[in-house]
């Protein structure tokens, strides 16, 4: 019944391979559950009120385990979805200050419809099949590139510098525990994967939480050292999960408040990163798993694309922000997965932080955080399947890939990479080739890249 329903033969797959790769999505993004409440909590509406940290726990990984399921049985794609880093900021920082949080997460609840509406009518899908089988490729590469770097800064291994953007460790030099942690993490993962050893990042994962467990109460790390993740045995198993936010959304409210401009200016923003992250990410997480056809085409397409858009209106209703399809889903891949079977095991792993949250507090950055750059490093054999003779193509995807990890965004590398194509092609005096879509497409991002100027003209 398994295999006829997420057509495990038919995409090479196995039960325990699908599992496995759950499991490592899972705990790949499982710090989504601690850190989201942290980003939202940390901010003040316009009345000055804050979020429940205990409330917002409780909505993420609900939201979370809801929208990944959901993804699993009807887009049958091994994605797991959660609270996007990014957009939460969007609503925090850009939203909040206008806006009461409940007018706030009803535009989050709009920005979920107008995605559903474009992926119901296909013109998401039409978007995301214009793209130039070449540039999502690119996207692939930029992806990988970009995870890597979020592996190498949340463990510690990289960070800002004092008089160079970023620099080795937080000295330039490596010191501390952590980063030991991530660098024994890191080799053990790289050693036991190339010697095809199954569940290879799984078991790194875990062998490298548990010693970074044993370290923390032996060497007496300095508290903040491991990032939003202390590891530590948990005082309890269980606790409790707090509802009180589920249904807190106002839909329009947020117009009246802060003015039809500023809203609107919010919502386009939470659109546009939220469409554009997820169609990133399932061209990239989707290459890699080698589930796109020699169009550039993904299987179900049209459903993956609704689902995201439903886990966009699960996120508002629930007040945990914007749900999307989470970067981290190419851990999963990493380790094997292929089908929807992968995301009901880790949608049922997030269900069960509702009650097992003190457990979701026990696996810190350094021991996630090296399945990041591993598969970094996997995603980047994408490279050889761009013509870089090309120049109509070399061109944008080489600013598509530089710019993602260099901006730390999806969204802003897709769209420099998409409107220098058309510059490229206009250039040329090729108009013909590039489709009306993307001459639409590049004039959007154009705007989202000119918001502020455009703010200022208009407003």
């Amino acid at each position: 019944m398994l295999d006829r329903f997420f057509e495990l033969t038919a995409r090479g797959t196995t039960v325990g391979r699908e599992v496995r790769g759950g499991v490592t999505t899972f705990m790949a993004m499982a710090y989504i559950v601690l850190l989201n409440p942290l980003i939202l909590a940390g901010a003040t509406d316009v009345t000055g009120a804050r979020l429940s940290i205990a409330q917002l726990t409780t909505s993420t990984a609900l939201a979370a385990a809801v929208s990944t399921v959901l993804m699993a049985v009807v887009g049958n794609a091994p994605f797991g979805l959660a609270a996007g880093l990014g957009l939460n900021a969007v609503v925090a920082y850009q939203a909040a200050p206008f806006m009461t949080w409940a007018e706030a997460m009803g535009l989050v609840v709009l920005e979920g419809i107008v995605i559903i509406v474009l992926a119901v009518t296909g013109l998401r899908t039409l978007i995301m099949n214009a793209i130039p089988l070449a540039l999502k490729h690119a996207i692939s590469v930029g992806i990988g590139l970009f995870i890597a770097l979020i592996g190498l800064v949340d463990a510690g291994f990289v960070s800002r510098g004092s008089g160079t953007p970023v620099q080795l460790g937080a000295t330039g030099h490596l010191t501390g525990w952590p980063v030991a942690m991530f660098c024994f993490g890191l080799l053990l993962m790289i050693a036991l994967y190339v010697r095809r050893t199954p569940g290879a990042i799984l078991i790194s994962i875990v062998v490298t939480a548990a010693l970074c467990v044993l370290v923390n109460a032996v060497a007496k790390v300095p508290a903040g050292s491991w990032g939003v993740v202390t590891p530590r045995v948990p005082e309890r198993l269980v606790a409790a999960p707090d509802f009180g936010l589920l249904g807190a959304f106002d839909l329009f409210g947020g117009f009246a408040r802060a003015g039809v401009l500023t809203a609107t200016v919010v919502l386009f923003t939470l659109v546009l990163s939220g469409l554009f992250d997820a169609m990133g990410t399932i061209i990239g997480v989707s290459d890699e798993a080698g589930l796109v056809d020699r169009q550039g085409q993904v299987p179900r397409l049209g459903r993956i694309l609704t689902v995201d858009g439903v886990a966009g209106v699960i996120g508002g209703v629930s007040s945990s922000s914007a749900n999307t399809i989470f970067v981290e889903s190419a851990t999963g891949v990493g380790e094997g997965a292929r089908t929807g079977l992968a995301s009901v095991v880790t949608g049922a792993l997030l269900a069960l932080t509702l009650l097992f949250t003190p457990l979701a507090e026990v696996v810190p950055a350094a021991a996630a955080a090296p399945a990041l750059v591993l598969v970094g490093a996997l995603m980047m054999t994408q490279s050889r399947n761009v013509p870089w003779h090309d120049l109509d193509v070399a061109v944008p995807a080489f600013v598509t890939i530089a710019l993602m990890p260099f901006t730390y965004s999806i969204t802003n590398g897709v769209g420099a990479g998409v409107i220098v194509y058309t510059l490229v092609k206009a250039a040329r005096g090729r108009y013909s080739e590039v489709p009306w879509l993307l001459w639409l497409v590049s004039l959007l991002f154009l705007c989202y890249f000119g918001i502020e100027v455009l703010e200022g003209v208009f407003g």
